[in-house]
């Protein structure tokens, strides 16, 4: 059986990862790694339910991964920088 490789800030310190979540949280990090995105964006690329993906941002911007930037709805989300970094092979 094939391992999936899930993004290494999908992983978190004060939640149990389960598969499901770190599958969740690594499709929305390949979005917002890119660049500054409402949650609807995230939506449409994902497939993922509005509140599946509220859930999760609200988790990773408690890790401080992602923080909501704007002053008003719809804000947008951004990558922090904060957290593991990927390792880049040769």
């Amino acid at each position: 059986m094939l391992k999936i490789a899930y993004n290494p800030n999908a992983y978190l310190t004060q939640k149990r990862n389960v598969r499901l979540g770190l599958v969740a949280r690594s499709k929305i990090l390949q979005i917002v790694e890119k660049q500054a995105v409402p949650i609807r964006v995230i939506r449409d690329a994902t497939g993922l339910k509005y509140a599946v993906i509220l859930y999760h941002l609200k988790l990773l911007e408690g890790e401080k991964i992602v923080q909501r930037q704007g002053g008003k709805k719809p804000y947008a989300w951004v990558f922090t920088g904060i957290g593991q970094r990927r390792l880049v092979g040769s």
